[in-house]
């Protein structure tokens, strides 16, 4: 028994390779575009359907003078199915020529370095947050698993050269990419299309978001939102993460009308058991939509992750547990801003102050600090709530006048 699964795990590998071998090959031929314009959209490596391409592809999806196409992983299969959203399995045969064939790329990550980009596609980055910790040509030793420091730089220049449009959320975000991304293209500072639902979202909306998620109404809920490390990796492009508090302890602390969600980063494998917890503790780090979590928190727990840009355009509570910071500051990465004075939130060294901070938080009368406001205005200023129509209209524009 042992030798046939040995001998079917060979013959995957060897479908797998050959399979790889002809789609690299497909992407080094030239083809014509489709007659109907096609946009591609693709988020997270095709791990989601969600984040600011979701937001353009919304805008996008009924208008009958283009074709509309997510990039998936076969994960994903049973949500566009669901959902009725046109799709195709990255790395098959038919994303192979789509990729080719189409006008615009719409993606939030990077994709292979192999995938040649055709002069007729417009490649729209929209990125997946605004900056804290250090990015691209800004990180001085890459632990990322099989590359080296200049290999990594390289690879992320080749990238981004790539790129003709690139979504920025503020100034400060456009000087870090400019200079991180060696990126001398267009910028579309309009703001995350994906944080046009937390400016235009109403209570009422918000409401039915809790009973979607079977969460009561009257509860209130703290979210734990952290990052990956570089050098906890188990495979390239997978990382793992150890809870670095007590889950039990928190809950000890808070009211009974308080329950914790979890939102792993998309690049943490693995999953918690939280069948203890009867429904006190949710994981929803598969749940595709990163903003429907944010609506229906009350404060946010997070360490070095971005997501606290996007959260403050509520202007609700924050608490910052860096529980490795000198590690993490001095050795992975490093930061852009002063993490001891610029954060929009106040900083737990230990866990009872984190059980602490999350308690107060929590309290009735928690109106946005002086901080908190400085902060917004800094770095929420493109607050509009139509950023995924800026950039659906620039795409629809840029097709009609290279038609």
């Amino acid at each position: 028994m042992n030798m046939m699964n040995s001998s079917i795990e060979l013959l995957k590998g060897f479908v797998r390779r050959g399979r790889t071998i002809i789609i690299r090959n497909i992407m080094k031929l030239r083809f014509k575009p489709y007659r109907n314009p096609t946009i591609v959209f693709e988020s997270f490596q095709g791990r989601q359907v969600s984040d600011s391409p979701f937001a353009i592809y919304e805008k996008l999806k009924n208008n009958s003078s283009v074709n509309c196409i997510w990039s998936i992983r076969l994960s994903q299969k049973e949500f566009c199915e669901k959902n009725n959203i046109p799709y195709m399995i990255r790395r098959s045969l038919k994303w192979a020529m789509s990729m080719q064939r189409a006008r615009v790329w719409v993606i939030n990550t990077r994709l292979p370095i192999w995938i040649k980009k055709p002069p007729y596609v417009q490649y729209i980055e929209t990125w997946h947050g605004t900056p804290l910790k250090k990015l691209g040509l800004d990180i001085k030793k890459a632990t990322m698993p099989n590359t080296t420091t200049d290999m990594y730089h390289q690879n992320f220049v080749n990238e981004t050269h790539r790129w003709d449009a690139l979504v920025s959320a503020n100034d400060y975000s456009t000087n870090i990419f400019r200079k991180a991304f060696d990126y001398h293209n267009k910028f579309l500072e309009v703001g995350y299309p994906r944080n046009d639902k937390l400016i235009n979202s109403s209570s009422d909306e918000i409401r039915n978001l809790k009973q979607k998620l079977g969460i009561p109404s009257d509860k209130k809920v703290v979210m734990y939102a952290p990052t990956y490390r570089d050098n906890s990796f188990a495979a390239k492009g997978e990382y793992l993460f150890k809870m670095p508090f007590a889950i039990d302890k928190l809950l000890e602390k808070l009211d009974e009308n308080a329950i914790l969600i979890l939102r792993m980063h998309y690049l943490i494998i693995g999953q918690l058991d939280l069948s203890k917890y009867d429904g006190k503790v949710l994981d929803f780090s598969r749940y595709q939509d990163i903003s429907d979590l944010y609506l229906i928190s009350d404060v946010l727990i997070t360490d070095y992750s971005s997501v606290f840009f996007d959260y403050a355009y509520l202007k609700r509570p924050i608490v910052f547990f860096p529980y490795d910071y000198h590690e993490y500051k001095d050795d992975l990465r490093g930061f852009y801003l002063n993490y001891e004075t610029d954060l929009p939130g106040e900083i737990a060294w230990n866990q009872n102050q984190l059980f602490n901070l999350v308690d107060e938080s929590l309290g009735e009368n928690n109106k946005p600090s002086a901080r908190m406001e400085s902060f917004y205005k800094k770095f929420c200023a493109y607050n509009s709530g139509r950023s995924s129509e800026s950039v659906a209209n620039y795409i629809m524009q840029w097709l009609k006048t290279t038609a």
